[in-house]
């Protein structure tokens, strides 16, 4: 199985998150993802999520990766922090505490694992049906139960 990978290393301020997502818009297209498909919109919310968390609460540089192959896309993002990723409810007016959640409603696996002194998270999306539901599901309010048990797929 052959796999394409990309990084972009990000440093630890809140303008590097939307450097990041037109970074990553570049590189889908390259890939064939067009802009205004279900797969790229929901990669790029994703990978928004999950650079803001690594710029926004451990204050360290991080590096994106986006890993193409069969059967889809996973992304990961890698900071120093030791600090586990600790998703929250938010009450109905925080303007923050969802990210995690939302990552969960649209990836089709997620989890992290330490690396070195810091921590990799990583998300995978399969096809571009289950993206397109994902969106509906976390518009609608629902979302999967992340299950810490399901096997990430290997991307070598």
């Amino acid at each position: 199985m052959q796999v394409l990978q990309v990084q972009l290393e990000v440093g630890p301020d809140p303008a590097e998150v939307g450097r990041a997502r037109r970074w990553a818009r570049s590189r889908l297209a390259g890939c064939g993802i067009g802009d205004d498909e279900p797969l790229a919109e929901t990669l790029i919310l994703l990978i928004s999520e999950l650079v803001t968390n690594a710029v926004v609460h451990t204050g360290c540089p991080a590096v994106l990766r986006m890993l193409f192959g069969e059967p889809g896309v996973r992304v990961e993002v890698a900071d120093a922090s030791d600090r586990a990723p600790s998703p929250r409810q938010a009450a109905g007016d925080d303007t923050g505490g969802r990210g995690l959640e939302l990552v969960d409603g649209l990836a089709d696996r997620w989890g992290w694992q330490r690396e070195g002194a810091g921590k990799r998270i990583w998300c995978e999306i399969d096809r571009e049906e289950k993206a397109a539901e994902g969106i509906a599901d976390a518009a609608a309010g629902g979302s999967e139960i992340h299950d810490p048990n399901r096997e990430p797929r290997v991307y070598l």
